[in-house]
């Protein structure tokens, strides 16, 4: 009797290796997928938000755009008309607004469809214009 207790045991213990293991997989997956980035994103917002500085364009989470015109410890004073200012806790800004000029470039595609479009329209009014100074 006690030889097969110990087969049973035995037999057990690969049944409870392939129990845990999909745990063990769901974890690893949780970890990688949500709880790394998620530490990722809440670095950077502490970074961002112990840069903020005077004159900052940003939006609190409430939707207020403003531009920061001092900074406390804790708080930030928004100014957000000529005589309006709003005094936030550092944690209630969401974002600071960086203003980017797009200039079409190489990589645009629809300048290049433009400019591809442009060539073609050139060159066939160039040979319509050959053409036609051929006839006279």
């Amino acid at each position: 009797m006690s030889f097969i207790s110990l087969l049973q045991t035995a037999g057990g213990s690969s049944s409870i290796l392939m129990s845990v293991l999909p745990f063990g997989l769901i974890i690893i997956i949780f970890y990688f997928f949500i709880i790394r980035p998620q530490n990722k994103k809440q670095k950077e917002t502490e970074k961002m938000l112990s840069a903020l500085k005077k004159g900052d364009k940003v939006v609190t989470i409430g939707g207020i755009h403003g531009v920061i015109s001092s900074t406390k410890e804790k708080t930030v004073i928004v100014k957000v008309d000529d005589d309006a200012k709003i005094e936030f806790s550092r944690n209630a800004i969401a974002t600071v607004v960086t203003e980017k000029v797009e200039k079409p470039g190489k990589g645009d595609k629809k300048s290049d469809k433009a400019e591809a479009a442009s060539t073609a329209e050139t060159e066939s009014k160039t040979e319509t214009d050959s053409s036609t100074e051929e006839n006279k």
